[in-house]
């Protein structure tokens, strides 16, 4: 019986070898830095719609280090960018359901887009499937652990923010994956 590491021509088993060998390349961490300062600067020009809602559009450069970078080193540049963002513009107390949402959003990105075409239904999938996870679960409910406030309430204010900015979003990221995808075959 062989290892199922051994078995490379599987392409999803070369994704996931390919992707944890990004952990040990320079150029990938050098990309990953830069991207991850891009998060941080875009963090900083987040909209406050109210105290606990808010419109920014960071998730273009996490997108970009999952397409470009893989899962893992996105999920890794999640910690960096959720602590060093945490310290440059503190909102609220310290809480790690945070943390763990950037790492997560990280390797979603990574695994749905690194070294896949970038396609219109992918984005969309993709990009719906964090809406759900994050904006309607995980958030409304890291907020409800940490103010207290009402789960359903914050998940309906959330659901009109995301209706309006859905198509948008998916504008957006098909610029910025284009533009990656170019940057990637320049590199080859």
């Amino acid at each position: 019986m062989t290892h199922p590491f051994t078995r490379l021509s599987d392409p999803l088993t070369r994704l996931r070898v390919d992707a944890v060998r990004e952990l040990h390349d320079p150029r990938t961490l050098a990309t990953a830095a830069v991207l991850s300062a891009v998060h941080l600067v875009l963090n900083q020009f987040t909209i406050p719609v109210s105290q606990l809602l808010e419109v920014g559009f960071d998730f273009l450069a996490v997108a970009a280090i999952g397409y470009l970078c893989g899962p893992w080193v996105a999920g890794l540049s999640g910690i960096v960018t959720d602590l060093l963002g945490y310290i440059l513009r503190p909102n609220g107390p310290y809480f790690p359901g945070w943390t763990l949402s950037a790492i997560l959003v990280g390797v979603l990105y990574g695994l749905w887009l690194y070294r896949r075409p970038i396609k219109l239904w992918r984005v969309v999938l993709c990009k719906l499937n964090m809406v759900l996870l994050f904006n309607f679960l995980l958030t409304p409910l890291w907020l409800h652990i940490t103010y207290g406030q009402s789960f359903v309430v914050l998940s309906s204010l959330r659901l009109v923010k995301n209706v309006i900015k859905f198509p948008l979003d998916i504008l957006l990221l098909m610029l910025v994956l284009k533009t990656c995808e170019r940057v990637r075959a320049d590199r080859r």
